[in-house]
């Protein structure tokens, strides 16, 4: 879906122990180069490209992977699109990201006490292999050399770096300034057709993610893109300053 001249949202249906999930990355295009905004769970490399081939784009053209934060949903076909883009690819995250992507450090949210809970909620269905795998997903991530570290209030191509803590320590989201849209990853999300703060149950730090929103009013803002909901394009930024003064008066 192309949002507006060189920005691409790149709505992925990933099929997930019998429920269908839409996730949102995106691609920029600036200067004849393409940089993926995440990658999606493990697996959906095929996805991506799909994808990427409805806009006129194939994998070859990405030379910039930048990934918001660590979760699995954003890190999980990292590894599998290096190796299936023929020519070197720039990894970009921010510092506070960086040993969780590369491995070095045990996911923030994947405690042993978070597998456990994940393994009783799988419907009964899911058979005995399944539940395997999913554990081995869980306790194995995917993981991959960051090339280079992306700081607060940074531009790097048609992009501008916010830097967003909360849903994780380093989490960021990313400002189009030539469309004035918001790539929000997981900063909020659209639910029932509203754009939303974060959802608690999934933040490391929610008083800090709901901060977080802060950084948003500043912005002229015509859309928002949640990696979960997809785009928000009505009255945004009256929206934002309304969920930044209930987060100021949760504080």
């Amino acid at each position: 879906m192309q949002v507006s001249d060189g920005l691409y949202c790149l709505p992925l249906s990933v099929p997930a122990l019998g429920q269908i999930n839409v996730i949102h990355p995106a691609v920029v295009v600036h200067q004849g180069q393409a940089t993926l905004v995440d990658t999606g769970y493990p697996g959906n490399v095929p996805l991506i490209q799909q994808a990427l081939e409805q806009q006129g784009l194939t994998l070859n053209d990405v030379t910039a992977i930048i990934l918001t934060h660590q979760d699995i949903d954003h890190i999980g076909s990292l590894p599998a699109l290096l190796e299936a883009i023929p020519h070197p690819v720039a990894v970009l995250a921010t510092e506070g990201e960086k040993p969780y992507i590369q491995g070095e450090k045990r996911l923030i949210k994947v405690t042993p006490e978070s597998v456990e809970r994940a393994m009783a909620n799988l419907p009964a269905s899911v058979t005995e292999e399944q539940r395997q795998a999913f554990r081995n997903r869980l306790e194995n991530p995917p993981k991959a050399p960051v090339t280079a570290l992306l700081e607060d209030g940074q531009v790097i191509g048609a992009l501008t770096v916010i830097l967003t803590p909360g849903h994780t320590p380093g989490h960021m989201s990313l400002y189009h300034a030539a469309s004035k849209t918001l790539l929000a990853a997981d900063a909020m999300v659209v639910a029932e057709n509203q754009l939303q703060g974060p959802i608690p149950a999934y933040c490391y730090d929610y008083p800090l993610a709901r901060q977080s929103l802060n950084k948003f009013t500043g912005l002229d803002v015509n859309k928002v893109i949640c990696y979960h909901g997809g785009e928000f394009a009505d009255n945004v930024n009256q929206r934002i300053a309304e969920l930044a003064a209930e987060a100021g008066n949760h504080a």
